[in-house]
């Protein structure tokens, strides 16, 4: 009795181009469905920001209910700014432009310290000397309106803060705090400070309550499954086309 060869739709697979192809379709194919969960994830945080956005300003709450529910909250926060201990934060570009995010204390009327991350600003008008009036922090009491961010885990891609080197790449209060030595509590959230309108790009350039989370990843997963059908198709092509080949020789 003769054994028949395994056949798969039609064709033979061969050792070395399924060693390769079905290993590459597993990547590629994990890669897609990735892209589709953190689609989901963005959806979920723009719906988030969406709803809240719409609620009313409140104070800054207490530093024990700096949980997930509060992200995105709208504030008012009244006090002075400490603008001698601001640091930059590196790498912030804005419509093309180079440029650094302005992290300034706020010091509230209890006592407590808010981080206030007040907008971006040019790289030219990174030295404090060489920003315009406009741009600078002001001494007085002032009211701040902002959005609460909470310190998330550090991107891979995301260096670490070198606070001796005066070199900061993500907002971590109590880290910003010591480094500047700030005196008093310090709040574990921070605030972006909104700007007076959407339209208004006044230095520094504060946060918008417009949606501008960049959401790409329905393309990268249809590029993902583009590629996982591509080569899918190549491999059955080759396939059959030797099975012709190899019968057309007998």
């Amino acid at each position: 009795m003769t054994t028949q060869p395994f056949r798969l739709f039609g064709f033979r697979p061969t050792l070395w181009p399924t060693l390769f192809t079905i290993p590459a379709l597993i990547v590629i194919l994990a890669l897609g469905f990735w892209q589709i969960a953190r689609l989901q994830e963005k959806q979920a945080l723009i719906a988030l920001f969406e709803a809240r956005i719409s609620v009313a300003a409140e104070t800054p709450p207490a530093a024990d209910s700096a949980g997930p529910d509060i992200e995105f909250q709208r504030v008012i926060a009244e006090g002075q700014f400490l603008p001698e201990k601001e640091i930059l934060i590196l790498g912030r570009p804005f419509d093309g432009n180079t440029g650094f995010h302005i992290i300034v204390p706020l010091k509230l009327q209890d006592g407590r310290i808010l981080m206030v991350n007040r907008g971006w600003i040019p790289e030219k008008f990174s030295r404090l000397e060489r920003r315009p009036d406009i741009a600078k922090t002001p001494v007085e009491p002032v009211s701040v309106n902002g959005l609460i961010r909470l310190v998330r885990e550090k991107g891979r891609f995301v260096p670490d803060n070198e606070p001796g080197r005066d070199m900061w790449f993500r907002v971590v209060p109590a880290e910003i705090a010591a480094a500047q030595a700030v005196a008093g509590p310090v709040l574990p959230y921070y605030i972006d400070q909104l700007r007076p309108s959407d339209e208004n790009r006044q230095l520094p350039i504060g946060a918008t309550t417009k949606v501008t989370v960049r959401n790409t990843h329905l393309q990268y997963a249809i590029t993902w499954f583009s590629f996982a059908i591509s080569l899918a198709v190549i491999y059955v092509l080759y396939h059959r086309r030797r099975e012709r080949d190899l019968a057309d020789g007998d």
